[in-house]
């Protein structure tokens, strides 16, 4: 496989500050090629940006306004993931959840009959995950010999160092009737046109990458795989609106919040720009 170079050509889109832990800014800048946006420079240390109790996918914090939301629509969102998964005609119900945080979507898997498997770096997440019974692996390293029917990316894939050799991985793990699940950020949504430098879901620099649809379809053509579905994540609009206003003016304004969630989805009926999708793909 011929090696892409995806920091090639960079053209110029916007600065964007890491409002999460550092304070620091960062270029996002665009590669034409694949339509879509590459954070620069990236840290040496970039484990070390994830270290910040605000950082909630590595914790079950319910704390502040925005920790509730979180853990309301969570709650939600397992159910139709549990019901889209469901749907597929599957072998031996082996499912793969990689970055799988504190193992919510797994222990709801385990309770419906999948066989769960995942991996997750942050050791606290992993140890959180292990009291629900579900034990996680650091990484794809780790998984040997071993296919799936079903693997997922619940907002992972953005943050990923090796694009290229993870999406390799990914196929190489997937079972030829299989199907994998890329859910991620959609940098051409109404709510990033409007917040633009503020738009939560930029997250730098931990956020590597920003997809479009084209993104997701080119990088997996390259491992002959094609995009058979593409599912919105309406909730995330008004999720990341309530971070955007408060990155933007130290508020979050629920209501202006819900305004904006509500406008980028209405938009998005005609577009099919969601804030962000989930892509269904498989094996050509």
């Amino acid at each position: 496989m011929k090696k892409i170079d995806f920091y090639k050509d960079l053209q110029p889109f916007l600065d964007c500050k890491d409002y999460t832990v550092s304070s620091e800014m960062y270029q996002v800048k665009k590669n034409v090629v694949f339509d879509m946006l590459v954070t620069v420079p990236v840290p040496k240390n970039l484990a070390a940006y994830y270290k910040s109790e605000n950082y909630i996918s590595h914790t079950d914090s319910n704390k502040s306004l925005l920790d509730k939301v979180y853990q309301a629509v969570k709650n939600i969102t397992l159910k139709r993931k549990l019901k889209l998964i469901n749907s597929f005609k599957t072998a031996s119900k082996n499912i793969l959840d990689v970055g799988a945080g504190t193992g919510d979507f797994l222990s709801v898997c385990k309770n419906n009959s999948w066989n769960v498997f995942g991996t997750e770096p942050s050791l606290e997440a992993r140890n959180i995950a292990l009291k629900k019974g579900i034990t996680l692996n650091k990484d794809l390293a780790e998984i040997q010999n071993q296919k799936f029917d079903v693997i997922t990316l619940w907002h992972v894939l953005e943050h990923v160092e090796n694009l290229q050799e993870y999406i390799l991985a990914l196929h190489n793990l997937l079972s030829e009737n299989g199907r994998l699940l890329i859910a991620v950020p959609n940098f051409k949504s109404d709510d990033s046109k409007y917040y633009k430098e503020h738009w939560a879901a930029f997250d730098v620099p931990r956020h590597l990458w920003h997809f479009s649809q084209t993104a997701i379809s080119k990088l997996f053509s390259g491992v002959n795989m094609v995009v058979t579905k593409t599912i919105p994540m309406k909730f995330d609009a008004y999720y990341v609106a309530l971070l955007s206003n408060k990155y933007k003016t130290g508020k979050m304004n629920p209501i202006q919040s819900f305004y904006r969630g509500f406008v980028s989805n209405l938009r998005a009926k005609k577009t099919k720009e969601y804030s962000s999708l989930i892509y269904v793909l498989k094996k050509q």
